[in-house]
């Protein structure tokens, strides 16, 4: 946080963004320390909801949740319809995640790590982007598709319009009490409905894609924390994206050298 405060001092800053799941509550505890800037995150109480899927259970929400609790005694006294999914109460990036394919490798599971077990779903999954403004009202969400998935990224998907999945998202981040943005993911269950599975109070990986479909989430996160009028909605389109690597080869004496970066020990 030192560090941080002293970034804001010299650079003059107005607003701070975190785009990584772990920072975000450590900062959001101490945002007055950022001052005179901005921190753009939704507050402490919403992103521990967000962030704990077994706090998640509590929510007040029509929409359908999987079932969802601690592996060791509580999980070994529930009738699953097997496979299940095994993983890590906190997390992101689908880090610990872990299909059980039966009763003996639900029970073998350790009971230390802070597992979670949840219901199996099936269907095709989804990540919403939504934004709520400062009354909680949502004035966009963004259905894509991730057709192929790479440490937790979307590196190739579609944006969907899908009445549905708009819906259950807003309803979710109306009951996390979201101000600013969030990525919900969803995935379909056996009979077909939007469950959540993930609720990330940050930028998502694939923003790149919502941008192109017309909702501008850096632009539209800024100007509400800096106090500006948004509108009451955003629409958005029907675009597709392919995420690749690209090799750039360069002459030697175009590399650009900063004193920054990692290699300048090793020279």
């Amino acid at each position: 946080m030192p560090a941080i405060a002293r970034m804001v001092e010299a650079d003059d800053l107005d607003l701070v963004i975190s785009t990584v799941d772990v920072e975000l509550i450590a900062l959001s505890e101490r945002r007055e320390e950022l001052a005179p800037a901005i921190l753009a995150a939704p507050s402490a109480d919403t992103l521990n909801t967000a962030l704990d899927k077994m706090a998640r259970r509590a929510l007040r929400s029509d929409r359908p949740h999987p079932r969802t609790v601690l592996a060791g005694s509580d999980a070994a006294a529930v009738d699953w319809e097997f496979p299940v999914f095994a993983k890590p109460r906190q997390g992101a990036g689908s880090r610990g995640v872990r299909l059980v394919p039966d009763r003996a490798a639900l029970d073998a599971l350790p009971t230390d790590e802070g597992l979670i077990v949840q219901d199996f779903l099936p269907g095709e999954e989804y990540s919403v982007d939504v934004i709520a403004d400062a009354a909680g009202n949502v004035i966009a969400a963004v259905p894509r598709t991730r057709a192929r998935v790479d440490s937790g990224v979307a590196i190739a998907g579609r944006t969907v319009r899908d009445e549905e999945l708009e819906e259950t998202a807003a309803v979710i981040a109306r009951a996390i009490g979201l101000v600013g943005v969030a990525n919900v993911q969803l995935r379909r269950d056996r009979a077909g409905r939007a469950v959540l599975l993930e609720v990330n109070p940050r930028f998502p990986g694939a923003l790149p894609l919502t941008i192109a479909a017309g909702v501008d989430i850096p632009s539209l996160v800024t100007d509400l924390f800096l106090g500006r009028e948004l509108p009451v909605r955003v629409p958005f389109r029907e675009v597709a994206s392919v995420r690749f690597l690209e090799d750039v080869i360069v002459e030697v004496d175009d590399l650009l050298v900063s004193a920054h970066a990692g290699h300048q020990e090793e020279l």
